[in-house]
């Protein structure tokens, strides 16, 4: 028997608590597979982060509290007993009476449109679509109401659960002006004591901070991103991969970059033949996502760390006698970034999503080809999950917005973090 990891097997297995149903075709535009239900409400919190323009520490929690509700609500219409995180909303019986899709679908409206009322008539529109097309494919009454029931009653469990999770009320940290620290205001400081929703501590995967401001270390990451990330440097290449990989305002955010990643290879691999292991995936996806946003903000809170532009134009301040100061430099990004600069949360994503990915579908090296998220980023075509988040995160160099000490730092706080998610969710569907 070929080799493949514990995860796969299990959701796998998984498939074969619902290989008896039929599979519910949606069409009209909506998805033409169960899973595909999973998808589309994904696609409407990618496009709510980007109308509403969130930052990427709020985009990673709404994936995860939209994905955990429809795994919860399909698990409890399933009769399933897979509990791989704190705060599981258990069904209240084992029979399966209830409509899978109405029953993500409810939870994923409920989900949304509590955390962002003004916006719930959409919501609300694109739920009214599903069950009609539910009821034209002869999902009977009884289920389907069964269904939009349980689901709306676990969407609202999980806003509830979540509500006082540390995340709100806003905390700012205020920026300083010595040599290495962040000049500006950070305004999601509050993200640092946000309840997990899965890891047992995010502080075990904190970074160990970047190196002293006289040391080699440093020294290189500086002279590298002074070079690569300045605005006058021209390198095609360098261009397209800032572009590609930029997420600033208006866009899904980085955690949203692996979220569309996933549609594209749960499609591309027929995950989405079944409802829950779909739900199962994107769970487990955005979950590793939001806890890694717990892990990145305790960093940047605790180090203060100065971003390269700042760090540049005042590198005759920083007591190294090797570094280059240059007044005017600027970075490939424009603005220099909105958050201290230690530890890069790009890249925490990348390590993260990757990493779950790749254990998901057994390998690593899956090609596949996904669409930036800006109008001139088109597509681009990766070997493996890897190979794209190496990618993303040697995008912030070229961005000039990180130093390389704080990519490598992210890349291995989001793998670790993907491990115990991968370990919590072997056990909890054994």
């Amino acid at each position: 028997m070929t080799k493949q990891s514990m995860v796969r097997k299990l959701f796998l297995g998984a498939v074969l608590l619902i290989a008896s149903a039929p599979c519910v075709v949606l069409g009209q535009e909506l998805p033409d597979k169960a899973g595909g239900a999973i998808l589309l409400w994904n696609d409407q919190a990618l496009d709510t982060v980007r109308s509403l323009r969130l930052g990427a520490f709020d985009a990673a929690r709404t994936y995860a509290m939209l994905n955990i509700a429809m795994f919860d609500a399909v698990n409890g219409a399933d009769g399933s007993s897979a509990k791989f995180r704190k705060a599981l909303v258990k069904p209240s019986s084992s029979d399966r009476s209830k409509d899978k899709v109405a029953a993500a679908s409810a939870a994923a409206n409920a989900v949304l449109s509590l955390l962002f009322p003004d916006k719930a008539s959409e919501y609300e529109t694109l739920l009214g679509r599903i069950q009609q097309r539910l009821s034209q494919v002869g999902v009977g009454a009884n289920r389907l109401t069964r269904g939009l029931n349980w689901g709306a009653s676990v969407g609202e469990k999980v806003f509830t659960i979540r509500s006082t999770d540390g995340s709100t009320p806003k905390d700012t940290l205020v920026g300083g002006n010595n040599a290495g620290q962040f000049r500006a205001d950070f305004g999601s400081a509050a993200f640092r004591n946000m309840d997990s929703f899965l890891i047992g501590d995010p502080l075990d995967y904190i970074s160990s901070g970047p190196p002293a401001l006289t040391s080699p270390e440093y020294l290189a990451a500086h002279s590298e991103v002074r070079l690569l990330g300045d605005i006058e440097y021209a390198n095609t290449e360098y261009d397209e991969i800032y572009s590609f990989w930029k997420a600033g305002g208006g866009s899904v955010r980085p955690p949203g970059e692996w979220i569309k990643i996933a549609q594209v290879v749960a499609e591309q691999e027929g995950t989405t033949n079944s409802i829950l292991t779909t739900s199962v995936l994107f769970a487990a996806l955005s979950i590793g996502l939001g806890d890694a946003s717990i892990s990145v903000t305790f960093d940047k809170f605790t180090y203060q760390f100065w971003r390269p532009a700042t760090a540049i134009q005042n590198a005759n301040t920083d007591g190294n006698d090797e570094t280059v100061q240059k007044s005017s430099w600027a970075p490939r990004n424009g603005s220099i970034g909105g958050s201290p600069e230690h530890t890069s949360g790009q890249s925490a994503f990348a390590g993260c999503g990757s990493t779950i990915l790749a254990e998901f579908f057994g390998t690593d090296n899956i090609e596949f080809t996904f669409e930036g998220d800006n109008s001139i980023a088109g597509s681009r075509t990766f070997a493996s999950f890897s190979d794209a988040a190496r990618e993303a995160g040697r995008s912030r160099i070229y961005a000039g917005i990180h130093f390389q000490f704080s990519n490598l730092a992210g890349q291995a706080t989001g793998r670790g973090i993907a491990r115990e998610v991968i370990q919590k969710v072997e056990m909890a569907l054994i």
